[in-house]
């Protein structure tokens, strides 16, 4: 199994900027798809995107996440990251990232609250203040 550890969470302001990354050891980084998730306190877990593990990276987001999210990898450094724009209140959450050798499982089994993924991260925690 591979090992996530996330950095890069913290405090922010409305309209802000920040980045969160995602840095993997163990197995094959280049073998799992990645996932960015996020839950706030009362609500249920969201998937922000995902990107698939090898060339061509591809890349999938729900429409709720498009516009604001990016999310890329560079598999020579083990590193997934997820970039933040114009961030808003409602984005205050703890952001998890996840791998899985299959794309599938992050993007459409985990719609199922009670699949996971095969690793998560320990989840930063984001503060947007207004």
């Amino acid at each position: 199994q591979v090992q996530l550890v996330e950095s890069g969470g913290g405090l922010v302001q409305a309209g802000g900027s920040l980045r969160l990354s995602c840095a993997a050891s163990g197995r094959t980084f280049s073998n799992y798809a990645m996932g960015w998730f996020r839950q706030a306190p009362g609500k249920e877990r969201e998937l922000i995107g995902a990107i698939s593990r090898r060339s061509g990276f591809s890349t999938y987001y729900p429409d709720s996440m498009k516009g604001r999210f990016t999310i890329s990898r560079d598999n020579a450094k083990n590193t997934m990251y997820l970039q933040m724009n114009s961030l808003k209140p409602e984005d205050s959450a703890v952001y998890y990232c996840a791998a899985d050798p299959e794309l599938h499982t992050l993007v459409v089994d985990t719609k199922d609250k009670d699949k996971n993924p095969e690793v998560w991260g320990q989840g930063p925690l984001v503060t947007v203040s207004s």
